[in-house]
């Protein structure tokens, strides 16, 4: 087997590190219409390692958006920044929530791009968020 294959064992312990949600939009496994992924967050094509400090649980949405980006562009500033990695930085010193839960905010350039970048406020993600927050 290939060392650049996701093993079984790193896929149920990046889904328990997880707790059943992406770690980008916080979408929960139990009401996803599609399998999350277990994906790069620095994608093998710019030399990442397939560790578990480069692995998250992302949801086919947030997974199809960033495909294999790193960084965007802030939509306040218009820099370049590094999209939000789930294992160097806090979800929370990113992003919040607006007053119903629905929509993510984007406190950080960081934040903002990834918001952007991955499109966290999907039609359908924020119509899921309507049921279950």
């Amino acid at each position: 087997m290939s060392e650049n294959r996701v093993t079984m064992q790193q896929k149920k312990a990046v889904a328990e590190r997880a707790k059943g949600c992406c770690e980008y939009c916080r979408s929960q496994v139990r009401f996803a219409i599609q399998p999350f992924s277990v994906e790069h967050i620095i994608p093998k094509s710019q030399s990442g390692k397939t560790t578990l400090d480069n692995l998250a649980l992302s949801c086919q949405g947030c997974n199809n958006h960033k495909y294999n980006k790193t960084v965007g562009r802030d939509i306040v500033s218009g820099n370049v920044v590094s999209l939000y990695h789930p294992h160097q930085q806090q979800w929370s010193e990113h992003f919040a929530w607006n007053d119903d839960f629905n929509m993510v905010i984007g406190l950080t350039p960081t934040g903002r791009t990834t918001v952007e970048t991955l499109q966290l406020n999907r039609d359908g993600v924020i119509n899921l968020r309507r049921i279950y927050y």
